[in-house]
């Protein structure tokens, strides 16, 4: 399905982020990652604050939503499925964690460049992927 309008890149974002909460609560609370349980806590409430950022941004530019059509950018490539959280052990956990946050780095950088012409949203969008950029550099650490 393809973004192209301010909107749907900003729905879609969100979708994201609401993704990443489920994942991050579910894999906090699971026994299995008791050792992440302090890492996932935080990456939740992270992606809560995202959420918030993508609504602010929405509300304060909602006069911009229907000028620049956005092209040639799709919801296909930011689609995996992380599921089970509740029930993976710490290595699929953190292999998870991973590909989520490398998806969102990958998505918020190149949705903050096809809505350039917006500077305000392209600006809160590269602040969440810098955001991810850092969660991904915590989990490579582990």
């Amino acid at each position: 399905m393809p973004l192209e309008n301010f909107g749907s890149i900003l729905n879609f974002a969100e979708e994201l982020e609401n993704q990443d909460d489920e994942f991050y609560t579910a894999a906090a609370n699971n026994p299995a990652c008791s050792e992440l349980k302090t890492l996932f806590e935080q990456f939740a409430v992270d992606a809560k604050k995202n959420i918030k950022t993508i609504q602010r941004t929405r509300r304060e530019n909602v006069t911009e939503m229907i000028l620049e059509p956005i092209r040639d950018f799709t919801r296909a490539p930011y689609c995996e499925e992380c599921q089970g959280a509740q029930t993976m052990d710490t290595s699929e956990a953190l292999d998870s964690a991973k590909a989520l946050e490398e998806r969102a780095e990958r998505y918020f950088t190149e949705a903050a460049q096809k809505i350039k012409a917006l500077p305000e949203v392209a600006r809160a969008l590269k602040t969440i992927g810098k955001k991810h950029t850092v969660h991904l550099i915590k989990l490579s650490e582990l």
